[in-house]
């Protein structure tokens, strides 16, 4: 069993400031289409809550060497997906 509580739009925020990137550069970290969309997970107004495969695949991301991160996608791949990531 799984117990998750998202991140909250103000925690968000503040991994936004802590990293110095714009909201187009957390959507790509996030792998989201677009700022305005990662924007939804940060308003007090239109808020989605951040699921817990895309904090892992950010936080991944920020937090493994860049091979462990092609393994995972070569893996990925291997089942079928087709997947490229742009460097951040």
């Amino acid at each position: 069993m799984t117990n998750y509580t998202p991140p909250t739009p103000e925690d968000l925020l503040r991994l936004k400031t802590e990293l110095g990137k714009s909201s187009n550069e957390m959507a790509e970290l996030f792998g989201v289409a677009t700022g305005r969309q990662w924007r939804k997970y940060t308003s007090s107004i239109d808020q989605r809550d951040m699921g817990m495969h895309m904090l892992f695949f950010a936080m991944a991301r920020l937090e493994l060497e860049p091979e462990a991160i092609e393994r995972v996608l070569t893996r990925m791949r291997s089942v079928g997906a087709t997947i490229e990531i742009d460097e951040l």
